[in-house]
Order: C-alpha cells, then structure tokens, then sequence
C-alpha cells in the first residue's frame, strides 16, 4: 500500500531523462534505479550535500521490527538491493552484522519469545538467546539483561557516507549529472525550475525532498506529519561490537511487536516517556557509536535539544554494555516526514504530468529507499 495515490511509471514510457529533485538517500537511490534502467538522470539538491534525515539517522538497514506483510517485504526486498549495491559501491559502508533487542526484564523477555514464534520469524533471521548465547554472539554486551533476539538480517550502512558514494558510482558510470546548491521552486509538466530561473526538462521528473513538504508541490500532501528526533555520537570505542543493539523500550514502537504480552511491559521510564525514547545503538566504521532516538510529533518543534534524553540514553547504552561510554562527539535533531494512518508506506502521487512526488518513509527511508525506487520504476 503506496498512500492516497498509487502511481506508478512505466519505464518503457520514460525514453531518456529523469531529473530527480532531492539528494538524499530516497532521491539518490531513484537516480540509481533510473541509471540501472539505462536512463539519463540529473540531480538536483538544494544543499552542497544532503544535510536531512539521510544523514541523521543511524545507517540501519532495519528488518527486525517490520510489520508482517507489505512491509516486511519491501524491507527484505530493500535489504537484499543493499548488499547488491555494496558489491559495486564498498563506499556505501555497507555490513550485515545483524542486531540484538536485549530485555532488561520478564515482561520484555516475554514479548521477544513471542516474536521469535512468530510464523515469519525465519524470515527476519530471528533467533531468542539467553544472556550468555547474546554474549557470544556479541562480546561487547557484558551488562544486565534477562535475554536477546538476534536478528541477522539486519544491516548497517554508513548514512554519513553512502550518498556521495553513490553518486561517485553514478559518475562512473556516465549519463548522470549532479547539481548542488540548486533549490527547486517550481514545477510543470515533465519539468521543474530551480532557484537560477533555470528549467530542467525531462522525460520524467522525481521529487524526493524529504521533510520539506511545501514550496513546488503546493501544500503538505493530506495524511503526511513530521517528526523530530535527537541522536548524539561518541568518539570511538576502542571494541568492536559485532551487532547492533536495541533495549526493550524499542518493542513500543515497532510493529512486528504488536504481540500480546506487549500488553503487560511495565511503564517507560518517565524521560523515556516524555521524549518517547527508545535506545538503537550503532557502532560507527570509526568506532564511534551513534545512539538515540526520541520521537517528537508537535509543530512546531522544539529549536533546542532536551538533555535529559540523551542523559537517559546514555545511562541505558552503558547498563546494556556494562560499561561507560567514550565522551560524547556530536549531539543533533533532525526531521523526517512519514504517513500516519491508513496503513500506507509512503507516500506517491503526481503533482503535474510526469511529475512524482516520492515522500514519507518515516523511519523506514534509509532500510526501504532502494525497494521504494524500484518501485517506482516497476
């Protein structure tokens, strides 16, 4: 299920030139799927580098926690493009370490023994350990938990890096032309018109501009929000964690954990409650450790960062880790734009002939973007 529009493009009926609006990781993966068509692709990007969610995020190609069905399949379908796509693009960062959701008690033990019976757990390479299989299978993990579920088919990417690694592969391959600092303002039929006055015509046009929502297209498609998130980075940590980590306060908001005895998980943490927190833990190429996440829903959204969240983050990662973390690096909020409702996606629909808008993801744009673009194409 696409959204309120399901339209699609037939590729026989594109002959040459695409023009995708959009430099992150859903726009750049429709210049991949276009050029992989043997169409000629220009890029715009309003930035001299993607600077949204593409980038702030945690590079995870996340599988584990999809929802049974469409989801779980453009998942899997988006995880086996990835490793596809490292085999030619190294630069992409991309590693099939797998994940561990750890629980910290019965109630969330419980849930993760559900979701290892589930009738597709062979599907998302699920597999429930006890404390001492989860430190085997990950050495780093030498805190207090009551068990894990390993899911191998979860991957990481390097979100930092993955773009401009694409478009290199892009370049090499020739037919493809990358535009930086170009904001586009408006559209017409198979064209739009960037911020120089300049008009960039094509065959088909892609409008992948993330959580900018307005401008061009007119006003915010219906059934589209945004959220806010805070995610920090540490310097590196001189071990190296073999997955990545999840703690019990993911199982509220994946929905492969809609499962009964989510029912009986004991209340959040109050900060974890108020920031809607749920700890993912991603070690970095570098060694570094990207952890978050909150989920803020109101607009407007803060212009600041609550550090009690990240305080409550960090006390959570070293529990789990049983150990401190390095300093912290960096800290940021960022913003995507997801369907709400209606079980949709993400989010198509024409704003002009040959013209796309591909939006709302949400959480699931750096795991779904290459399936999402195929699609597209299909």
């Amino acid at each position: 299920m696409l959204g309120e529009f399901r339209v699609k493009v037939d590729v026989m009926s594109v002959p040459g030139r695409v023009v995708v609006v959009g430099g992150g990781v859903l726009g750049t993966m429709h210049a991949v799927a276009a050029r992989r068509r043997g169409l000629a692709v220009v890029q715009l990007e309003r930035e001299a580098e993607a600077r949204g969610a593409s980038v702030r995020n945690f590079g995870l190609i996340w599988v584990s926690g999809r929802r049974a069905g469409a989801e779980l399949d453009l998942a899997l379908r988006a995880r086996a493009l990835w490793e596809e796509l490292a085999a030619d693009v190294p630069g992409i960062g991309f590693r099939p370490d797998g994940s561990l959701t750890l629980a910290r008690d019965d109630a969330e033990l419980h849930v993760l023994k559900e979701a290892a019976a589930l009738p597709d757990a062979d599907r998302r390479g699920f597999e429930l350990l006890d404390p001492a299989a989860v430190r085997l299978v990950n050495p780093v993990v030498r805190g207090e938990f009551t068990g894990g579920l390993l899911c191998r088919l979860d991957g990481i990417t390097e979100p930092r890096d993955a773009q401009p690694a694409l478009r290199g592969y892009l370049a090499r391959s020739g037919g493809y032309q990358w535009l930086p600092g170009r904001e586009a303002v408006e559209v017409a039929p198979r064209a739009v018109r960037d911020h120089t006055g300049t008009w960039h015509h094509a065959d088909l046009v892609i409008i992948c501009t993330g959580a900018a929502l307005t401008g061009m297209g007119g006003p915010r498609p219906a059934g589209i929000r945004r959220v806010r998130l805070q995610m920090m980075q540490t310097r590196p940590l001189a071990e190296r964690l073999s997955t990545a980590v999840a703690d019990g306060d993911s199982l509220r908001y994946y929905p492969a954990y809609e499962l009964p005895g989510r029912a009986r998980l004991a209340p959040p943490h109050p900060v974890a409650e108020r920031s809607r927190a749920q700890l993912l833990l991603v070690q970095r190429a570098d060694g570094g450790l990207t952890i978050g996440d909150t989920h803020e829903y109101d607009e407007p959204f803060a212009f600041d960062v609550d550090e009690d969240a990240y305080q409550h983050l960090i006390a959570r990662a070293q529990a789990l880790l049983g150990m401190p973390l390095p300093p912290v690096q960096r800290r940021w909020a960022g913003v995507y734009a997801e369907v709400s409702g209606g079980g949709a996606l993400y989010h198509r629909s024409e704003l002009a002939p040959g013209v796309v808008l591909v939006t709302g993801p949400g959480g699931r744009g750096m795991t779904c973007s290459p399936a999402i673009a195929e699609e597209t194409f299909t």
